[in-house]
């Protein structure tokens, strides 16, 4: 019953009725962002969508699955203390191994572990300081963790289906944001929201993120298997 009630708040007048929004506003950021950049630099790169094509849309999904949670919990600002920590472990977690395991597939485990490592651990103490100390700390080590497990595994299935994997996990990885925004609504569902905004900072957020993956697989260093 619950989750009948979250989806119906989709639409609704609380933070939930501005997550679709949200990704809305994500994919459109990444998807003006990349299109400028391919018009005017990226075209003249032989043979750039069959090997960055995929990566560079998974990447602009991964985002925009990500940021709704974030402005939920910006909304609210103060989380339970088991709440707090089972979002900063999700997102640090789920940030960075899409972000390691992404970056890892074009450009090897070394700059994708350390780039999935740094987008974790900050996201993951960004949302994880919702309850206090111990999220944070839940956070930092989700991100460090899912960093390098994501480039691990994207490295290790070079050989064996990539572009396949990529899309189940993104797929998978989706689902669980998904549930971490219908825990959020069920933690919050009787409390008022603290803070008003508008998407600009997601949508700022949108734009660091996808321009700095999109130059680091593209201008970044790579490992030895890229070479």
């Amino acid at each position: 019953m619950s989750f009948k009630q979250f989806i119906k708040e989709l639409n609704g007048d609380k933070v939930e009725g501005e997550l679709i929004k949200t990704i809305l506003y994500s994919l459109l950021t990444s998807f003006i962002l990349l299109g400028i950049l391919y018009y005017f630099k990226f075209r003249e790169i032989q043979n750039f969508i069959p090997k960055y094509g995929l990566f560079i849309f998974l990447s602009a999904l991964s985002y925009a699955i990500i940021i709704p949670a974030m402005r939920q919990i910006r909304a609210y600002k103060q989380m339970p203390c088991m709440s707090g920590m089972m979002i900063g472990m999700t997102t640090g977690m789920i940030a960075g191994f899409l972000a390691g395991y992404i970056v890892g597939a074009t450009n090897g485990m070394f700059v994708g572990g350390v780039f999935g490592m740094i987008i974790g651990i900050l996201i993951g103490i960004w949302t994880g300081s919702c309850c206090g100390v111990m999220g944070f700390m839940e956070g930092m080590m989700a991100g460090f963790m899912g960093g390098w497990m994501g480039a691990m595994t994207s490295v290790m299935l070079l050989n064996d289906h990539l572009n396949a994997a990529s899309i189940i996990i993104v797929v998978v990885l989706s689902a669980i944001m998904i549930s971490l925004n219908y825990m959020i609504y069920k933690e919050t569902k009787e409390r008022k929201r603290e803070s008003e905004e508008d998407f600009m900072l997601d949508i700022i957020i949108t734009a660091i993120l996808i321009s700095i993956t999109t130059w680091l697989m593209i201008y970044g260093p790579r490992s030895a298997l890229f070479q």
